[in-house]
């Protein structure tokens, strides 16, 4: 709770300080943004939550009848691609799915008998993390000064990197969640215009893929694809999906990244994929999110480290 409450304060230190620089009150500028926060959550908790909740129940209710379906189509594959695809090949991926499908059958008997430590967990969170976030808001200059204390008085390396984090990170989480709202809200409208199932959950997916550079808009267009082929088959719905599915993730590594993080560092590609694979394999989620944020103080770790420049004689 205290990580999340951390994470929350910060993302909306920044709306806080916008108020107070239109000469609103401090403390009315905290109460404001605190109460734009807890009527998100409850959106949250009332609608979406729920939402998202019964299409999964329908999903793993008709995850035998796509497989079963999924299953025949596959077996076609053999007689029509005989150069491309073998018995063999089919078998084993028919195999491998329905060893997945056991898994998810195991992780949701799982769930349920442990549901209730769970949901008192839950509770637990939704109590403490608000609360956490409130005091983090009102109290942040008592808490930076505190902090700053416990640090050594020649400080000059560190006042440098936690300046180019301060605003690194806070562009960066800022962005990635406005992202995520984006490319989830715009695929939700999509997919529901297209008359897709499980459009809520999908979208939900595709705005958490988000969070994964490059990687992240391969996975999940898989999940697309197989609701799509079995809801339509290979029909013109199916390729209007595809499309759609297309145009979103172009628009949003081509214009709306771009948009939102022009004033982060610059990381190679390959960089972006080695962070993520690393902070990911080290800290699950939470290692994925900041795996960009955790890279770039890596690096501006490095840039601001006093070097010691060869002195080269002159020559007579």
């Amino acid at each position: 709770p205290v990580i999340a409450g951390l994470v929350l304060a910060f993302l909306m230190h920044g709306l806080v300080s916008v108020l107070e620089r239109l000469r609103m009150p401090e403390m009315a500028a905290v109460g404001l943004v605190f109460t734009l926060f807890i009527g998100v959550l409850l959106v949250f908790l009332l609608v979406l939550v729920p939402l998202l909740w019964h299409q999964l129940i329908t999903l793993f209710n008709e995850a035998p009848g796509m497989l079963a379906k999924w299953q025949s189509v596959l077996l076609l594959l053999p007689e029509r691609y005989p150069h491309l695809v073998s018995d063999e090949q089919v078998l084993l991926a028919i195999e491998v799915a329905r060893g997945e499908v056991g898994k998810i059958g195991q992780l949701a008997l799982t769930f349920s008998i442990s549901s209730l430590p769970l949901l008192v967990n839950l509770m637990i969170y939704l109590v403490l993390v608000p609360i956490l976030v409130f005091f983090f808001l009102k109290d942040r200059h008592m808490i930076g000064r505190w902090a700053r204390g416990y640090l050594p008085r020649e400080r000059a390396l560190i006042n440098r990197v936690a300046d180019e984090m301060k605003r690194q990170i806070a562009n960066y989480i800022r962005g990635k969640v406005i992202e995520i709202f984006i490319c989830g809200g715009v695929t939700y409208i999509a997919f529901a215009a297209l008359g897709l199932n499980y459009a809520a959950l999908l979208a939900m997916l595709v705005g958490i893929s988000v969070v994964v550079p490059y990687v992240g808009a391969v996975v999940v267009t898989v999940p697309v694809a197989l609701i799509g082929l079995f809801q339509w088959g290979w029909g013109d719905q199916f390729i209007y999906l595809m499309i759609a599915h297309g145009i979103i993730q172009a628009l949003d590594g081509n214009v709306l990244v771009p948009l939102l993080f022009s004033e982060a560092v610059n990381l190679h590609p390959v960089a972006i994929i080695c962070a993520v694979l690393l902070f990911g394999g080290l800290w699950g989620f939470w290692g994925i999110f900041f795996a960009i944020p955790l890279a770039t103080l890596f690096k501006a770790v490095l840039d601001a480290w006093p070097r010691n420049e060869p002195t080269v004689a002159p020559l007579l």
